[in-house]
């Protein structure tokens, strides 16, 4: 086995994942979590003790490898209050609806998307309404505390030392502004801008391990610790990895809970023209450069639509019956309308639902899989992408997924890649940006049938739906 020199620690909205790293980009280990939240004053938490407690735990599976770097990466939409050395506020959970009042009053505070790129989103996914809340809440505390994204918070606790970055302050929080790389006037006129950790990049080195977790762990005690990013940001700069799509024009789909087309362009875009009602909104890079997006929570409408404890979409063995399924869909008209997630995605207000719903369960599978194509379609064109996508994540093993988008996008050239754990390898690639993924990029078959008479009817009926 290849010793490890670098740790990812990838808190994701339902799982948590810490992976080892060989230097030469070869992943030698990795322990996982399933996320639960906690009630606090009856409001729903993210669990930062329980998750602490397993982290430390996972990392003592590493001991004895000579461990030089470790990289922290969250999900977006989560801000923590550290004080007195310890987590003083744990974020709330970005799917926690706020008081009607309370939504109304942060509403009107908040600034424009033309300053902040931040679409205005239901529950807690604006994280600077979470911290709206969590002043009423907490007015006292909050004066006092040190204010730090999820990604950052766990930066803080492996190295103590705490930090704000922009990637992570950058996803559709309300309180950042991209095209000027510093916190919005909202952010400034509230004061939280003064209560944030001091501002680093991804790739700084904060700090080394504690002291007290690397005689927890035995991991070194002279581990650099990095700031780190939010996941989709690691994802983005995972695909920049690859050859074939370095320096030029791309968008990365990034396939999970959600699904986030992110658009590297080769000129500068008006965010301004970005539809603000319909999720897009402008992500920030490793390197602080403004990214227009657009999201919908597909993995989670999936899920709904063929039920979590049924074998799921992306299993390698299901393919061909998948893909088999899909004429008799096409000829009986069967097709899911947006959304099933309300509030999210490009149709935020459709009433969601099978048309036709066919009775084989292999059908309704593949008629996910072509729903979730037609969302992404939309969203790509909402953020004017072309020429070239790469799909990542776990739903890139969808076959009817990738290839109904193919078919959907017959000018634009669509891949995937022979390559896994693309957000803890975006992680790694800030320690060493030469780390190249292992294997190459595979362009995307086009199904045999075509779909553009199947896309009109959807359209039409999404239209007579919404």
């Amino acid at each position: 086995m290849k010793d490890g020199f670098a740790i990812v620690v990838d808190i994701g909205k339902t799982l948590a994942k810490v992976s080892l790293w060989s230097r030469d980009g070869e992943m030698v280990a990795r322990e996982t979590r399933p996320n639960e939240t906690v009630m606090v004053d009856g409001i729903r938490r993210l669990d930062g003790h329980g998750i602490g407690d397993w982290l430390t735990s996972a990392l003592a599976s590493f001991a004895g490898h000579p461990v030089e770097y470790i990289v922290p990466v969250a999900h977006g939409a989560g801000v923590a209050a550290i004080c007195q050395g310890k987590l003083a506020i744990a974020p709330i959970d970005y799917e926690q609806d706020l008081p009607v009042d309370l939504r109304a009053r942060y509403n009107a505070a908040r600034s424009p998307f033309a300053e902040t790129g931040s679409p205005n989103l239901p529950a807690g996914l604006n994280f600077g309404a979470q911290l709206f809340w969590l002043e009423q809440l907490h007015p006292d505390l909050i004066a006092q505390s040190t204010l730090v994204p999820w990604a950052q918070y766990w930066g803080w606790f492996l190295s103590g030392e705490a930090c704000t970055e922009a990637t992570s302050m950058g996803c559709h929080s309300d309180l950042w502004a991209p095209a000027k790389g510093t916190f919005s006037t909202l952010a400034i006129d509230r004061g939280w801008a003064d209560r944030f950790a001091p501002i680093a990049a991804a790739g700084d080195v904060i700090g080394t391990l504690r002291s007290s977790l690397a005689e927890k762990t035995g991991l070194p005690a002279n581990a650099k610790v990095l700031a780190g990013l939010h996941d989709s940001n690691a994802a983005l700069n995972a695909a920049r990895g690859f050859e074939d799509i370095e320096n030029r024009e791309v968008t990365i789909l990034s396939t999970g809970t959600w699904f986030i087309a992110m658009r590297l362009a080769a000129s500068a875009v008006d965010m301004r023209a970005l539809p603000e009602a319909r999720d897009c909104l402008v992500n920030v890079d490793a390197f602080g450069n403004p990214v227009p997006s657009a999201r919908f929570m597909g993995g989670r409408e999936i899920e709904t639509l063929i039920q979590i404890d049924t074998r799921q979409v992306d299993i390698k063995p299901d393919q061909p019956r998948l893909l088999e399924a899909v004429p008799d869909i096409l000829a009986q008209s069967a097709m899911v309308l947006p959304t099933l997630a309300p509030g999210n995605g490009p149709y935020p207000q459709g009433q969601g639902g099978w048309i036709n719903r066919p009775d084989d369960w292999f059908a309704r599978r593949a008629g996910a899989c072509l729903y979730a194509a037609l969302v992404a379609d939309t969203s790509l064109d909402l953020i004017g992408s072309e020429n070239c996508i790469l799909v990542e994540g776990r739903f890139a093993e969808a076959e009817v997924f990738v290839r109904a988008l193919a078919s959907l996008r017959p000018d634009t050239k669509v891949y995937v890649a022979n390559a896994h754990n693309d957000v803890s390898f975006g992680a790694l690639r800030l320690i060493d940006p030469e780390i190249r993924p292992k294997g190459g990029l595979t362009q995307v078959e086009a199904l045999d049938a075509d779909l553009s008479g199947y896309r009109e009817a959807w359209h039409q009926a999404q239209m007579v739906n919404a």
